[in-house]
């Protein structure tokens, strides 16, 4: 059900975890590079959707099957089909991080002929053993996402329940992705015009994970990105759907969801290491946003 695997390639190395439910595969995947560089990859005979997801880094991605180049900024998602894949990629930065899911062409046919027109049509073209991608614009892998793939990667359930749950979660993503991949198509993007303000603005994303125990001010944003805080916040609420406050919110609340259920500490340690004011405001905003205290958390997992 679980396999880890490590893959070496010219200048680089790949290590990567899966799992295996029902006949999905779920997959994720780390590439380190030292120096710009790629690698190349291949399967015959594998009849799947493959729903794909760029978590960090920015890379070229040549599919040979839909013959289309696509010039990837990290945080970005679609849906493609064919018969055989082969795709290379060429890195533009040194780290890669990667998720997928492949669902056997028969289940994501069941799941979708009747959803959405988007996806009827996509799964048309499956049934009729087409290559396709669900839409050309990428989706852009915003909060609810990216916390359902940290679920899947972190989650601690063990045999049957775990295969329950990644197979829930599946589906969920599935639901997300193709929401998100439609409303991409209709988007007219107003502030975020370029693919350099969108490497910046995804940069913006990137810091406020890596300090959300000590998230940084807006003017510190706009200095390290190098943009004016109007075209930052109108930019990022493009992207994202959602405020820089209210993004780190998510944040640091899926993570105290994930220390209470992972670690010993106690809620109000938690508070303090993720910088709330007092346990009695990191209460509240737990209970805001989850439906229910900390203290039921730990104690009902």
């Amino acid at each position: 059900m679980e396999a880890r695997q490590t893959r070496s390639f010219d200048k680089g190395q790949m290590t990567g975890i899966t799992w295996q439910c029902d006949g999905i595969l779920l997959g994720h995947a780390v590439s380190r590079f030292t120096e710009l560089s790629g690698f190349h990859s291949k399967s015959a005979n594998v009849d799947v959707v493959r729903m794909h997801f760029g978590l960090k880094g920015d890379y070229l991605f040549t599919y040979d099957q839909l013959g289309k180049t696509f010039d990837l900024v990290g945080g970005h998602h679609n849906i493609m089909y064919s018969r055989e894949f082969e795709m290379t990629v060429q890195a533009k930065t040194l780290e890669i991080e990667t998720f997928g899911i492949q669902f056997p062409k028969e289940v994501f046919i069941q799941f979708t002929q009747n959803a959405s027109d988007t996806l009827k049509r996509f799964s048309e073209a499956i049934i009729l053993g087409k290559s396709a991608i669900l839409t050309d614009s990428w989706g852009t892998i915003d909060s609810p996402i990216q916390q359902v793939i940290q679920q899947i990667i972190h989650c601690k359930y063990s045999e049957s329940l775990k295969k329950l749950f990644l197979l829930s979660k599946s589906i969920e993503l599935l639901v997300l992705c193709a929401d998100a991949c439609e409303a991409s198509e209709r988007k007219t993007e107003t502030f975020i015009k370029t693919k350099s303000d969108k490497e910046k603005i995804i940069a913006v994303r990137d810091l406020i994970n890596d300090r959300v125990h000590c998230p940084p001010n807006l003017s510190e944003i706009a200095q390290h990105v190098g943009l004016n805080e109007y075209k930052l916040k109108k930019g990022f609420k493009e992207t994202f759907n959602n405020t820089i406050f209210g993004y780190l919110t998510d944040q640091r609340l899926q993570l105290a969801k994930q220390y209470l259920l992972d670690t010993q500490q106690t809620a109000a340690e938690i508070s303090t290491q993720l910088g709330y004011a007092t346990p009695q405001h990191f209460n509240n905003a737990f209970k805001k946003k989850f439906g229910v205290t900390p203290f039921s958390v730990r104690n009902n997992p």
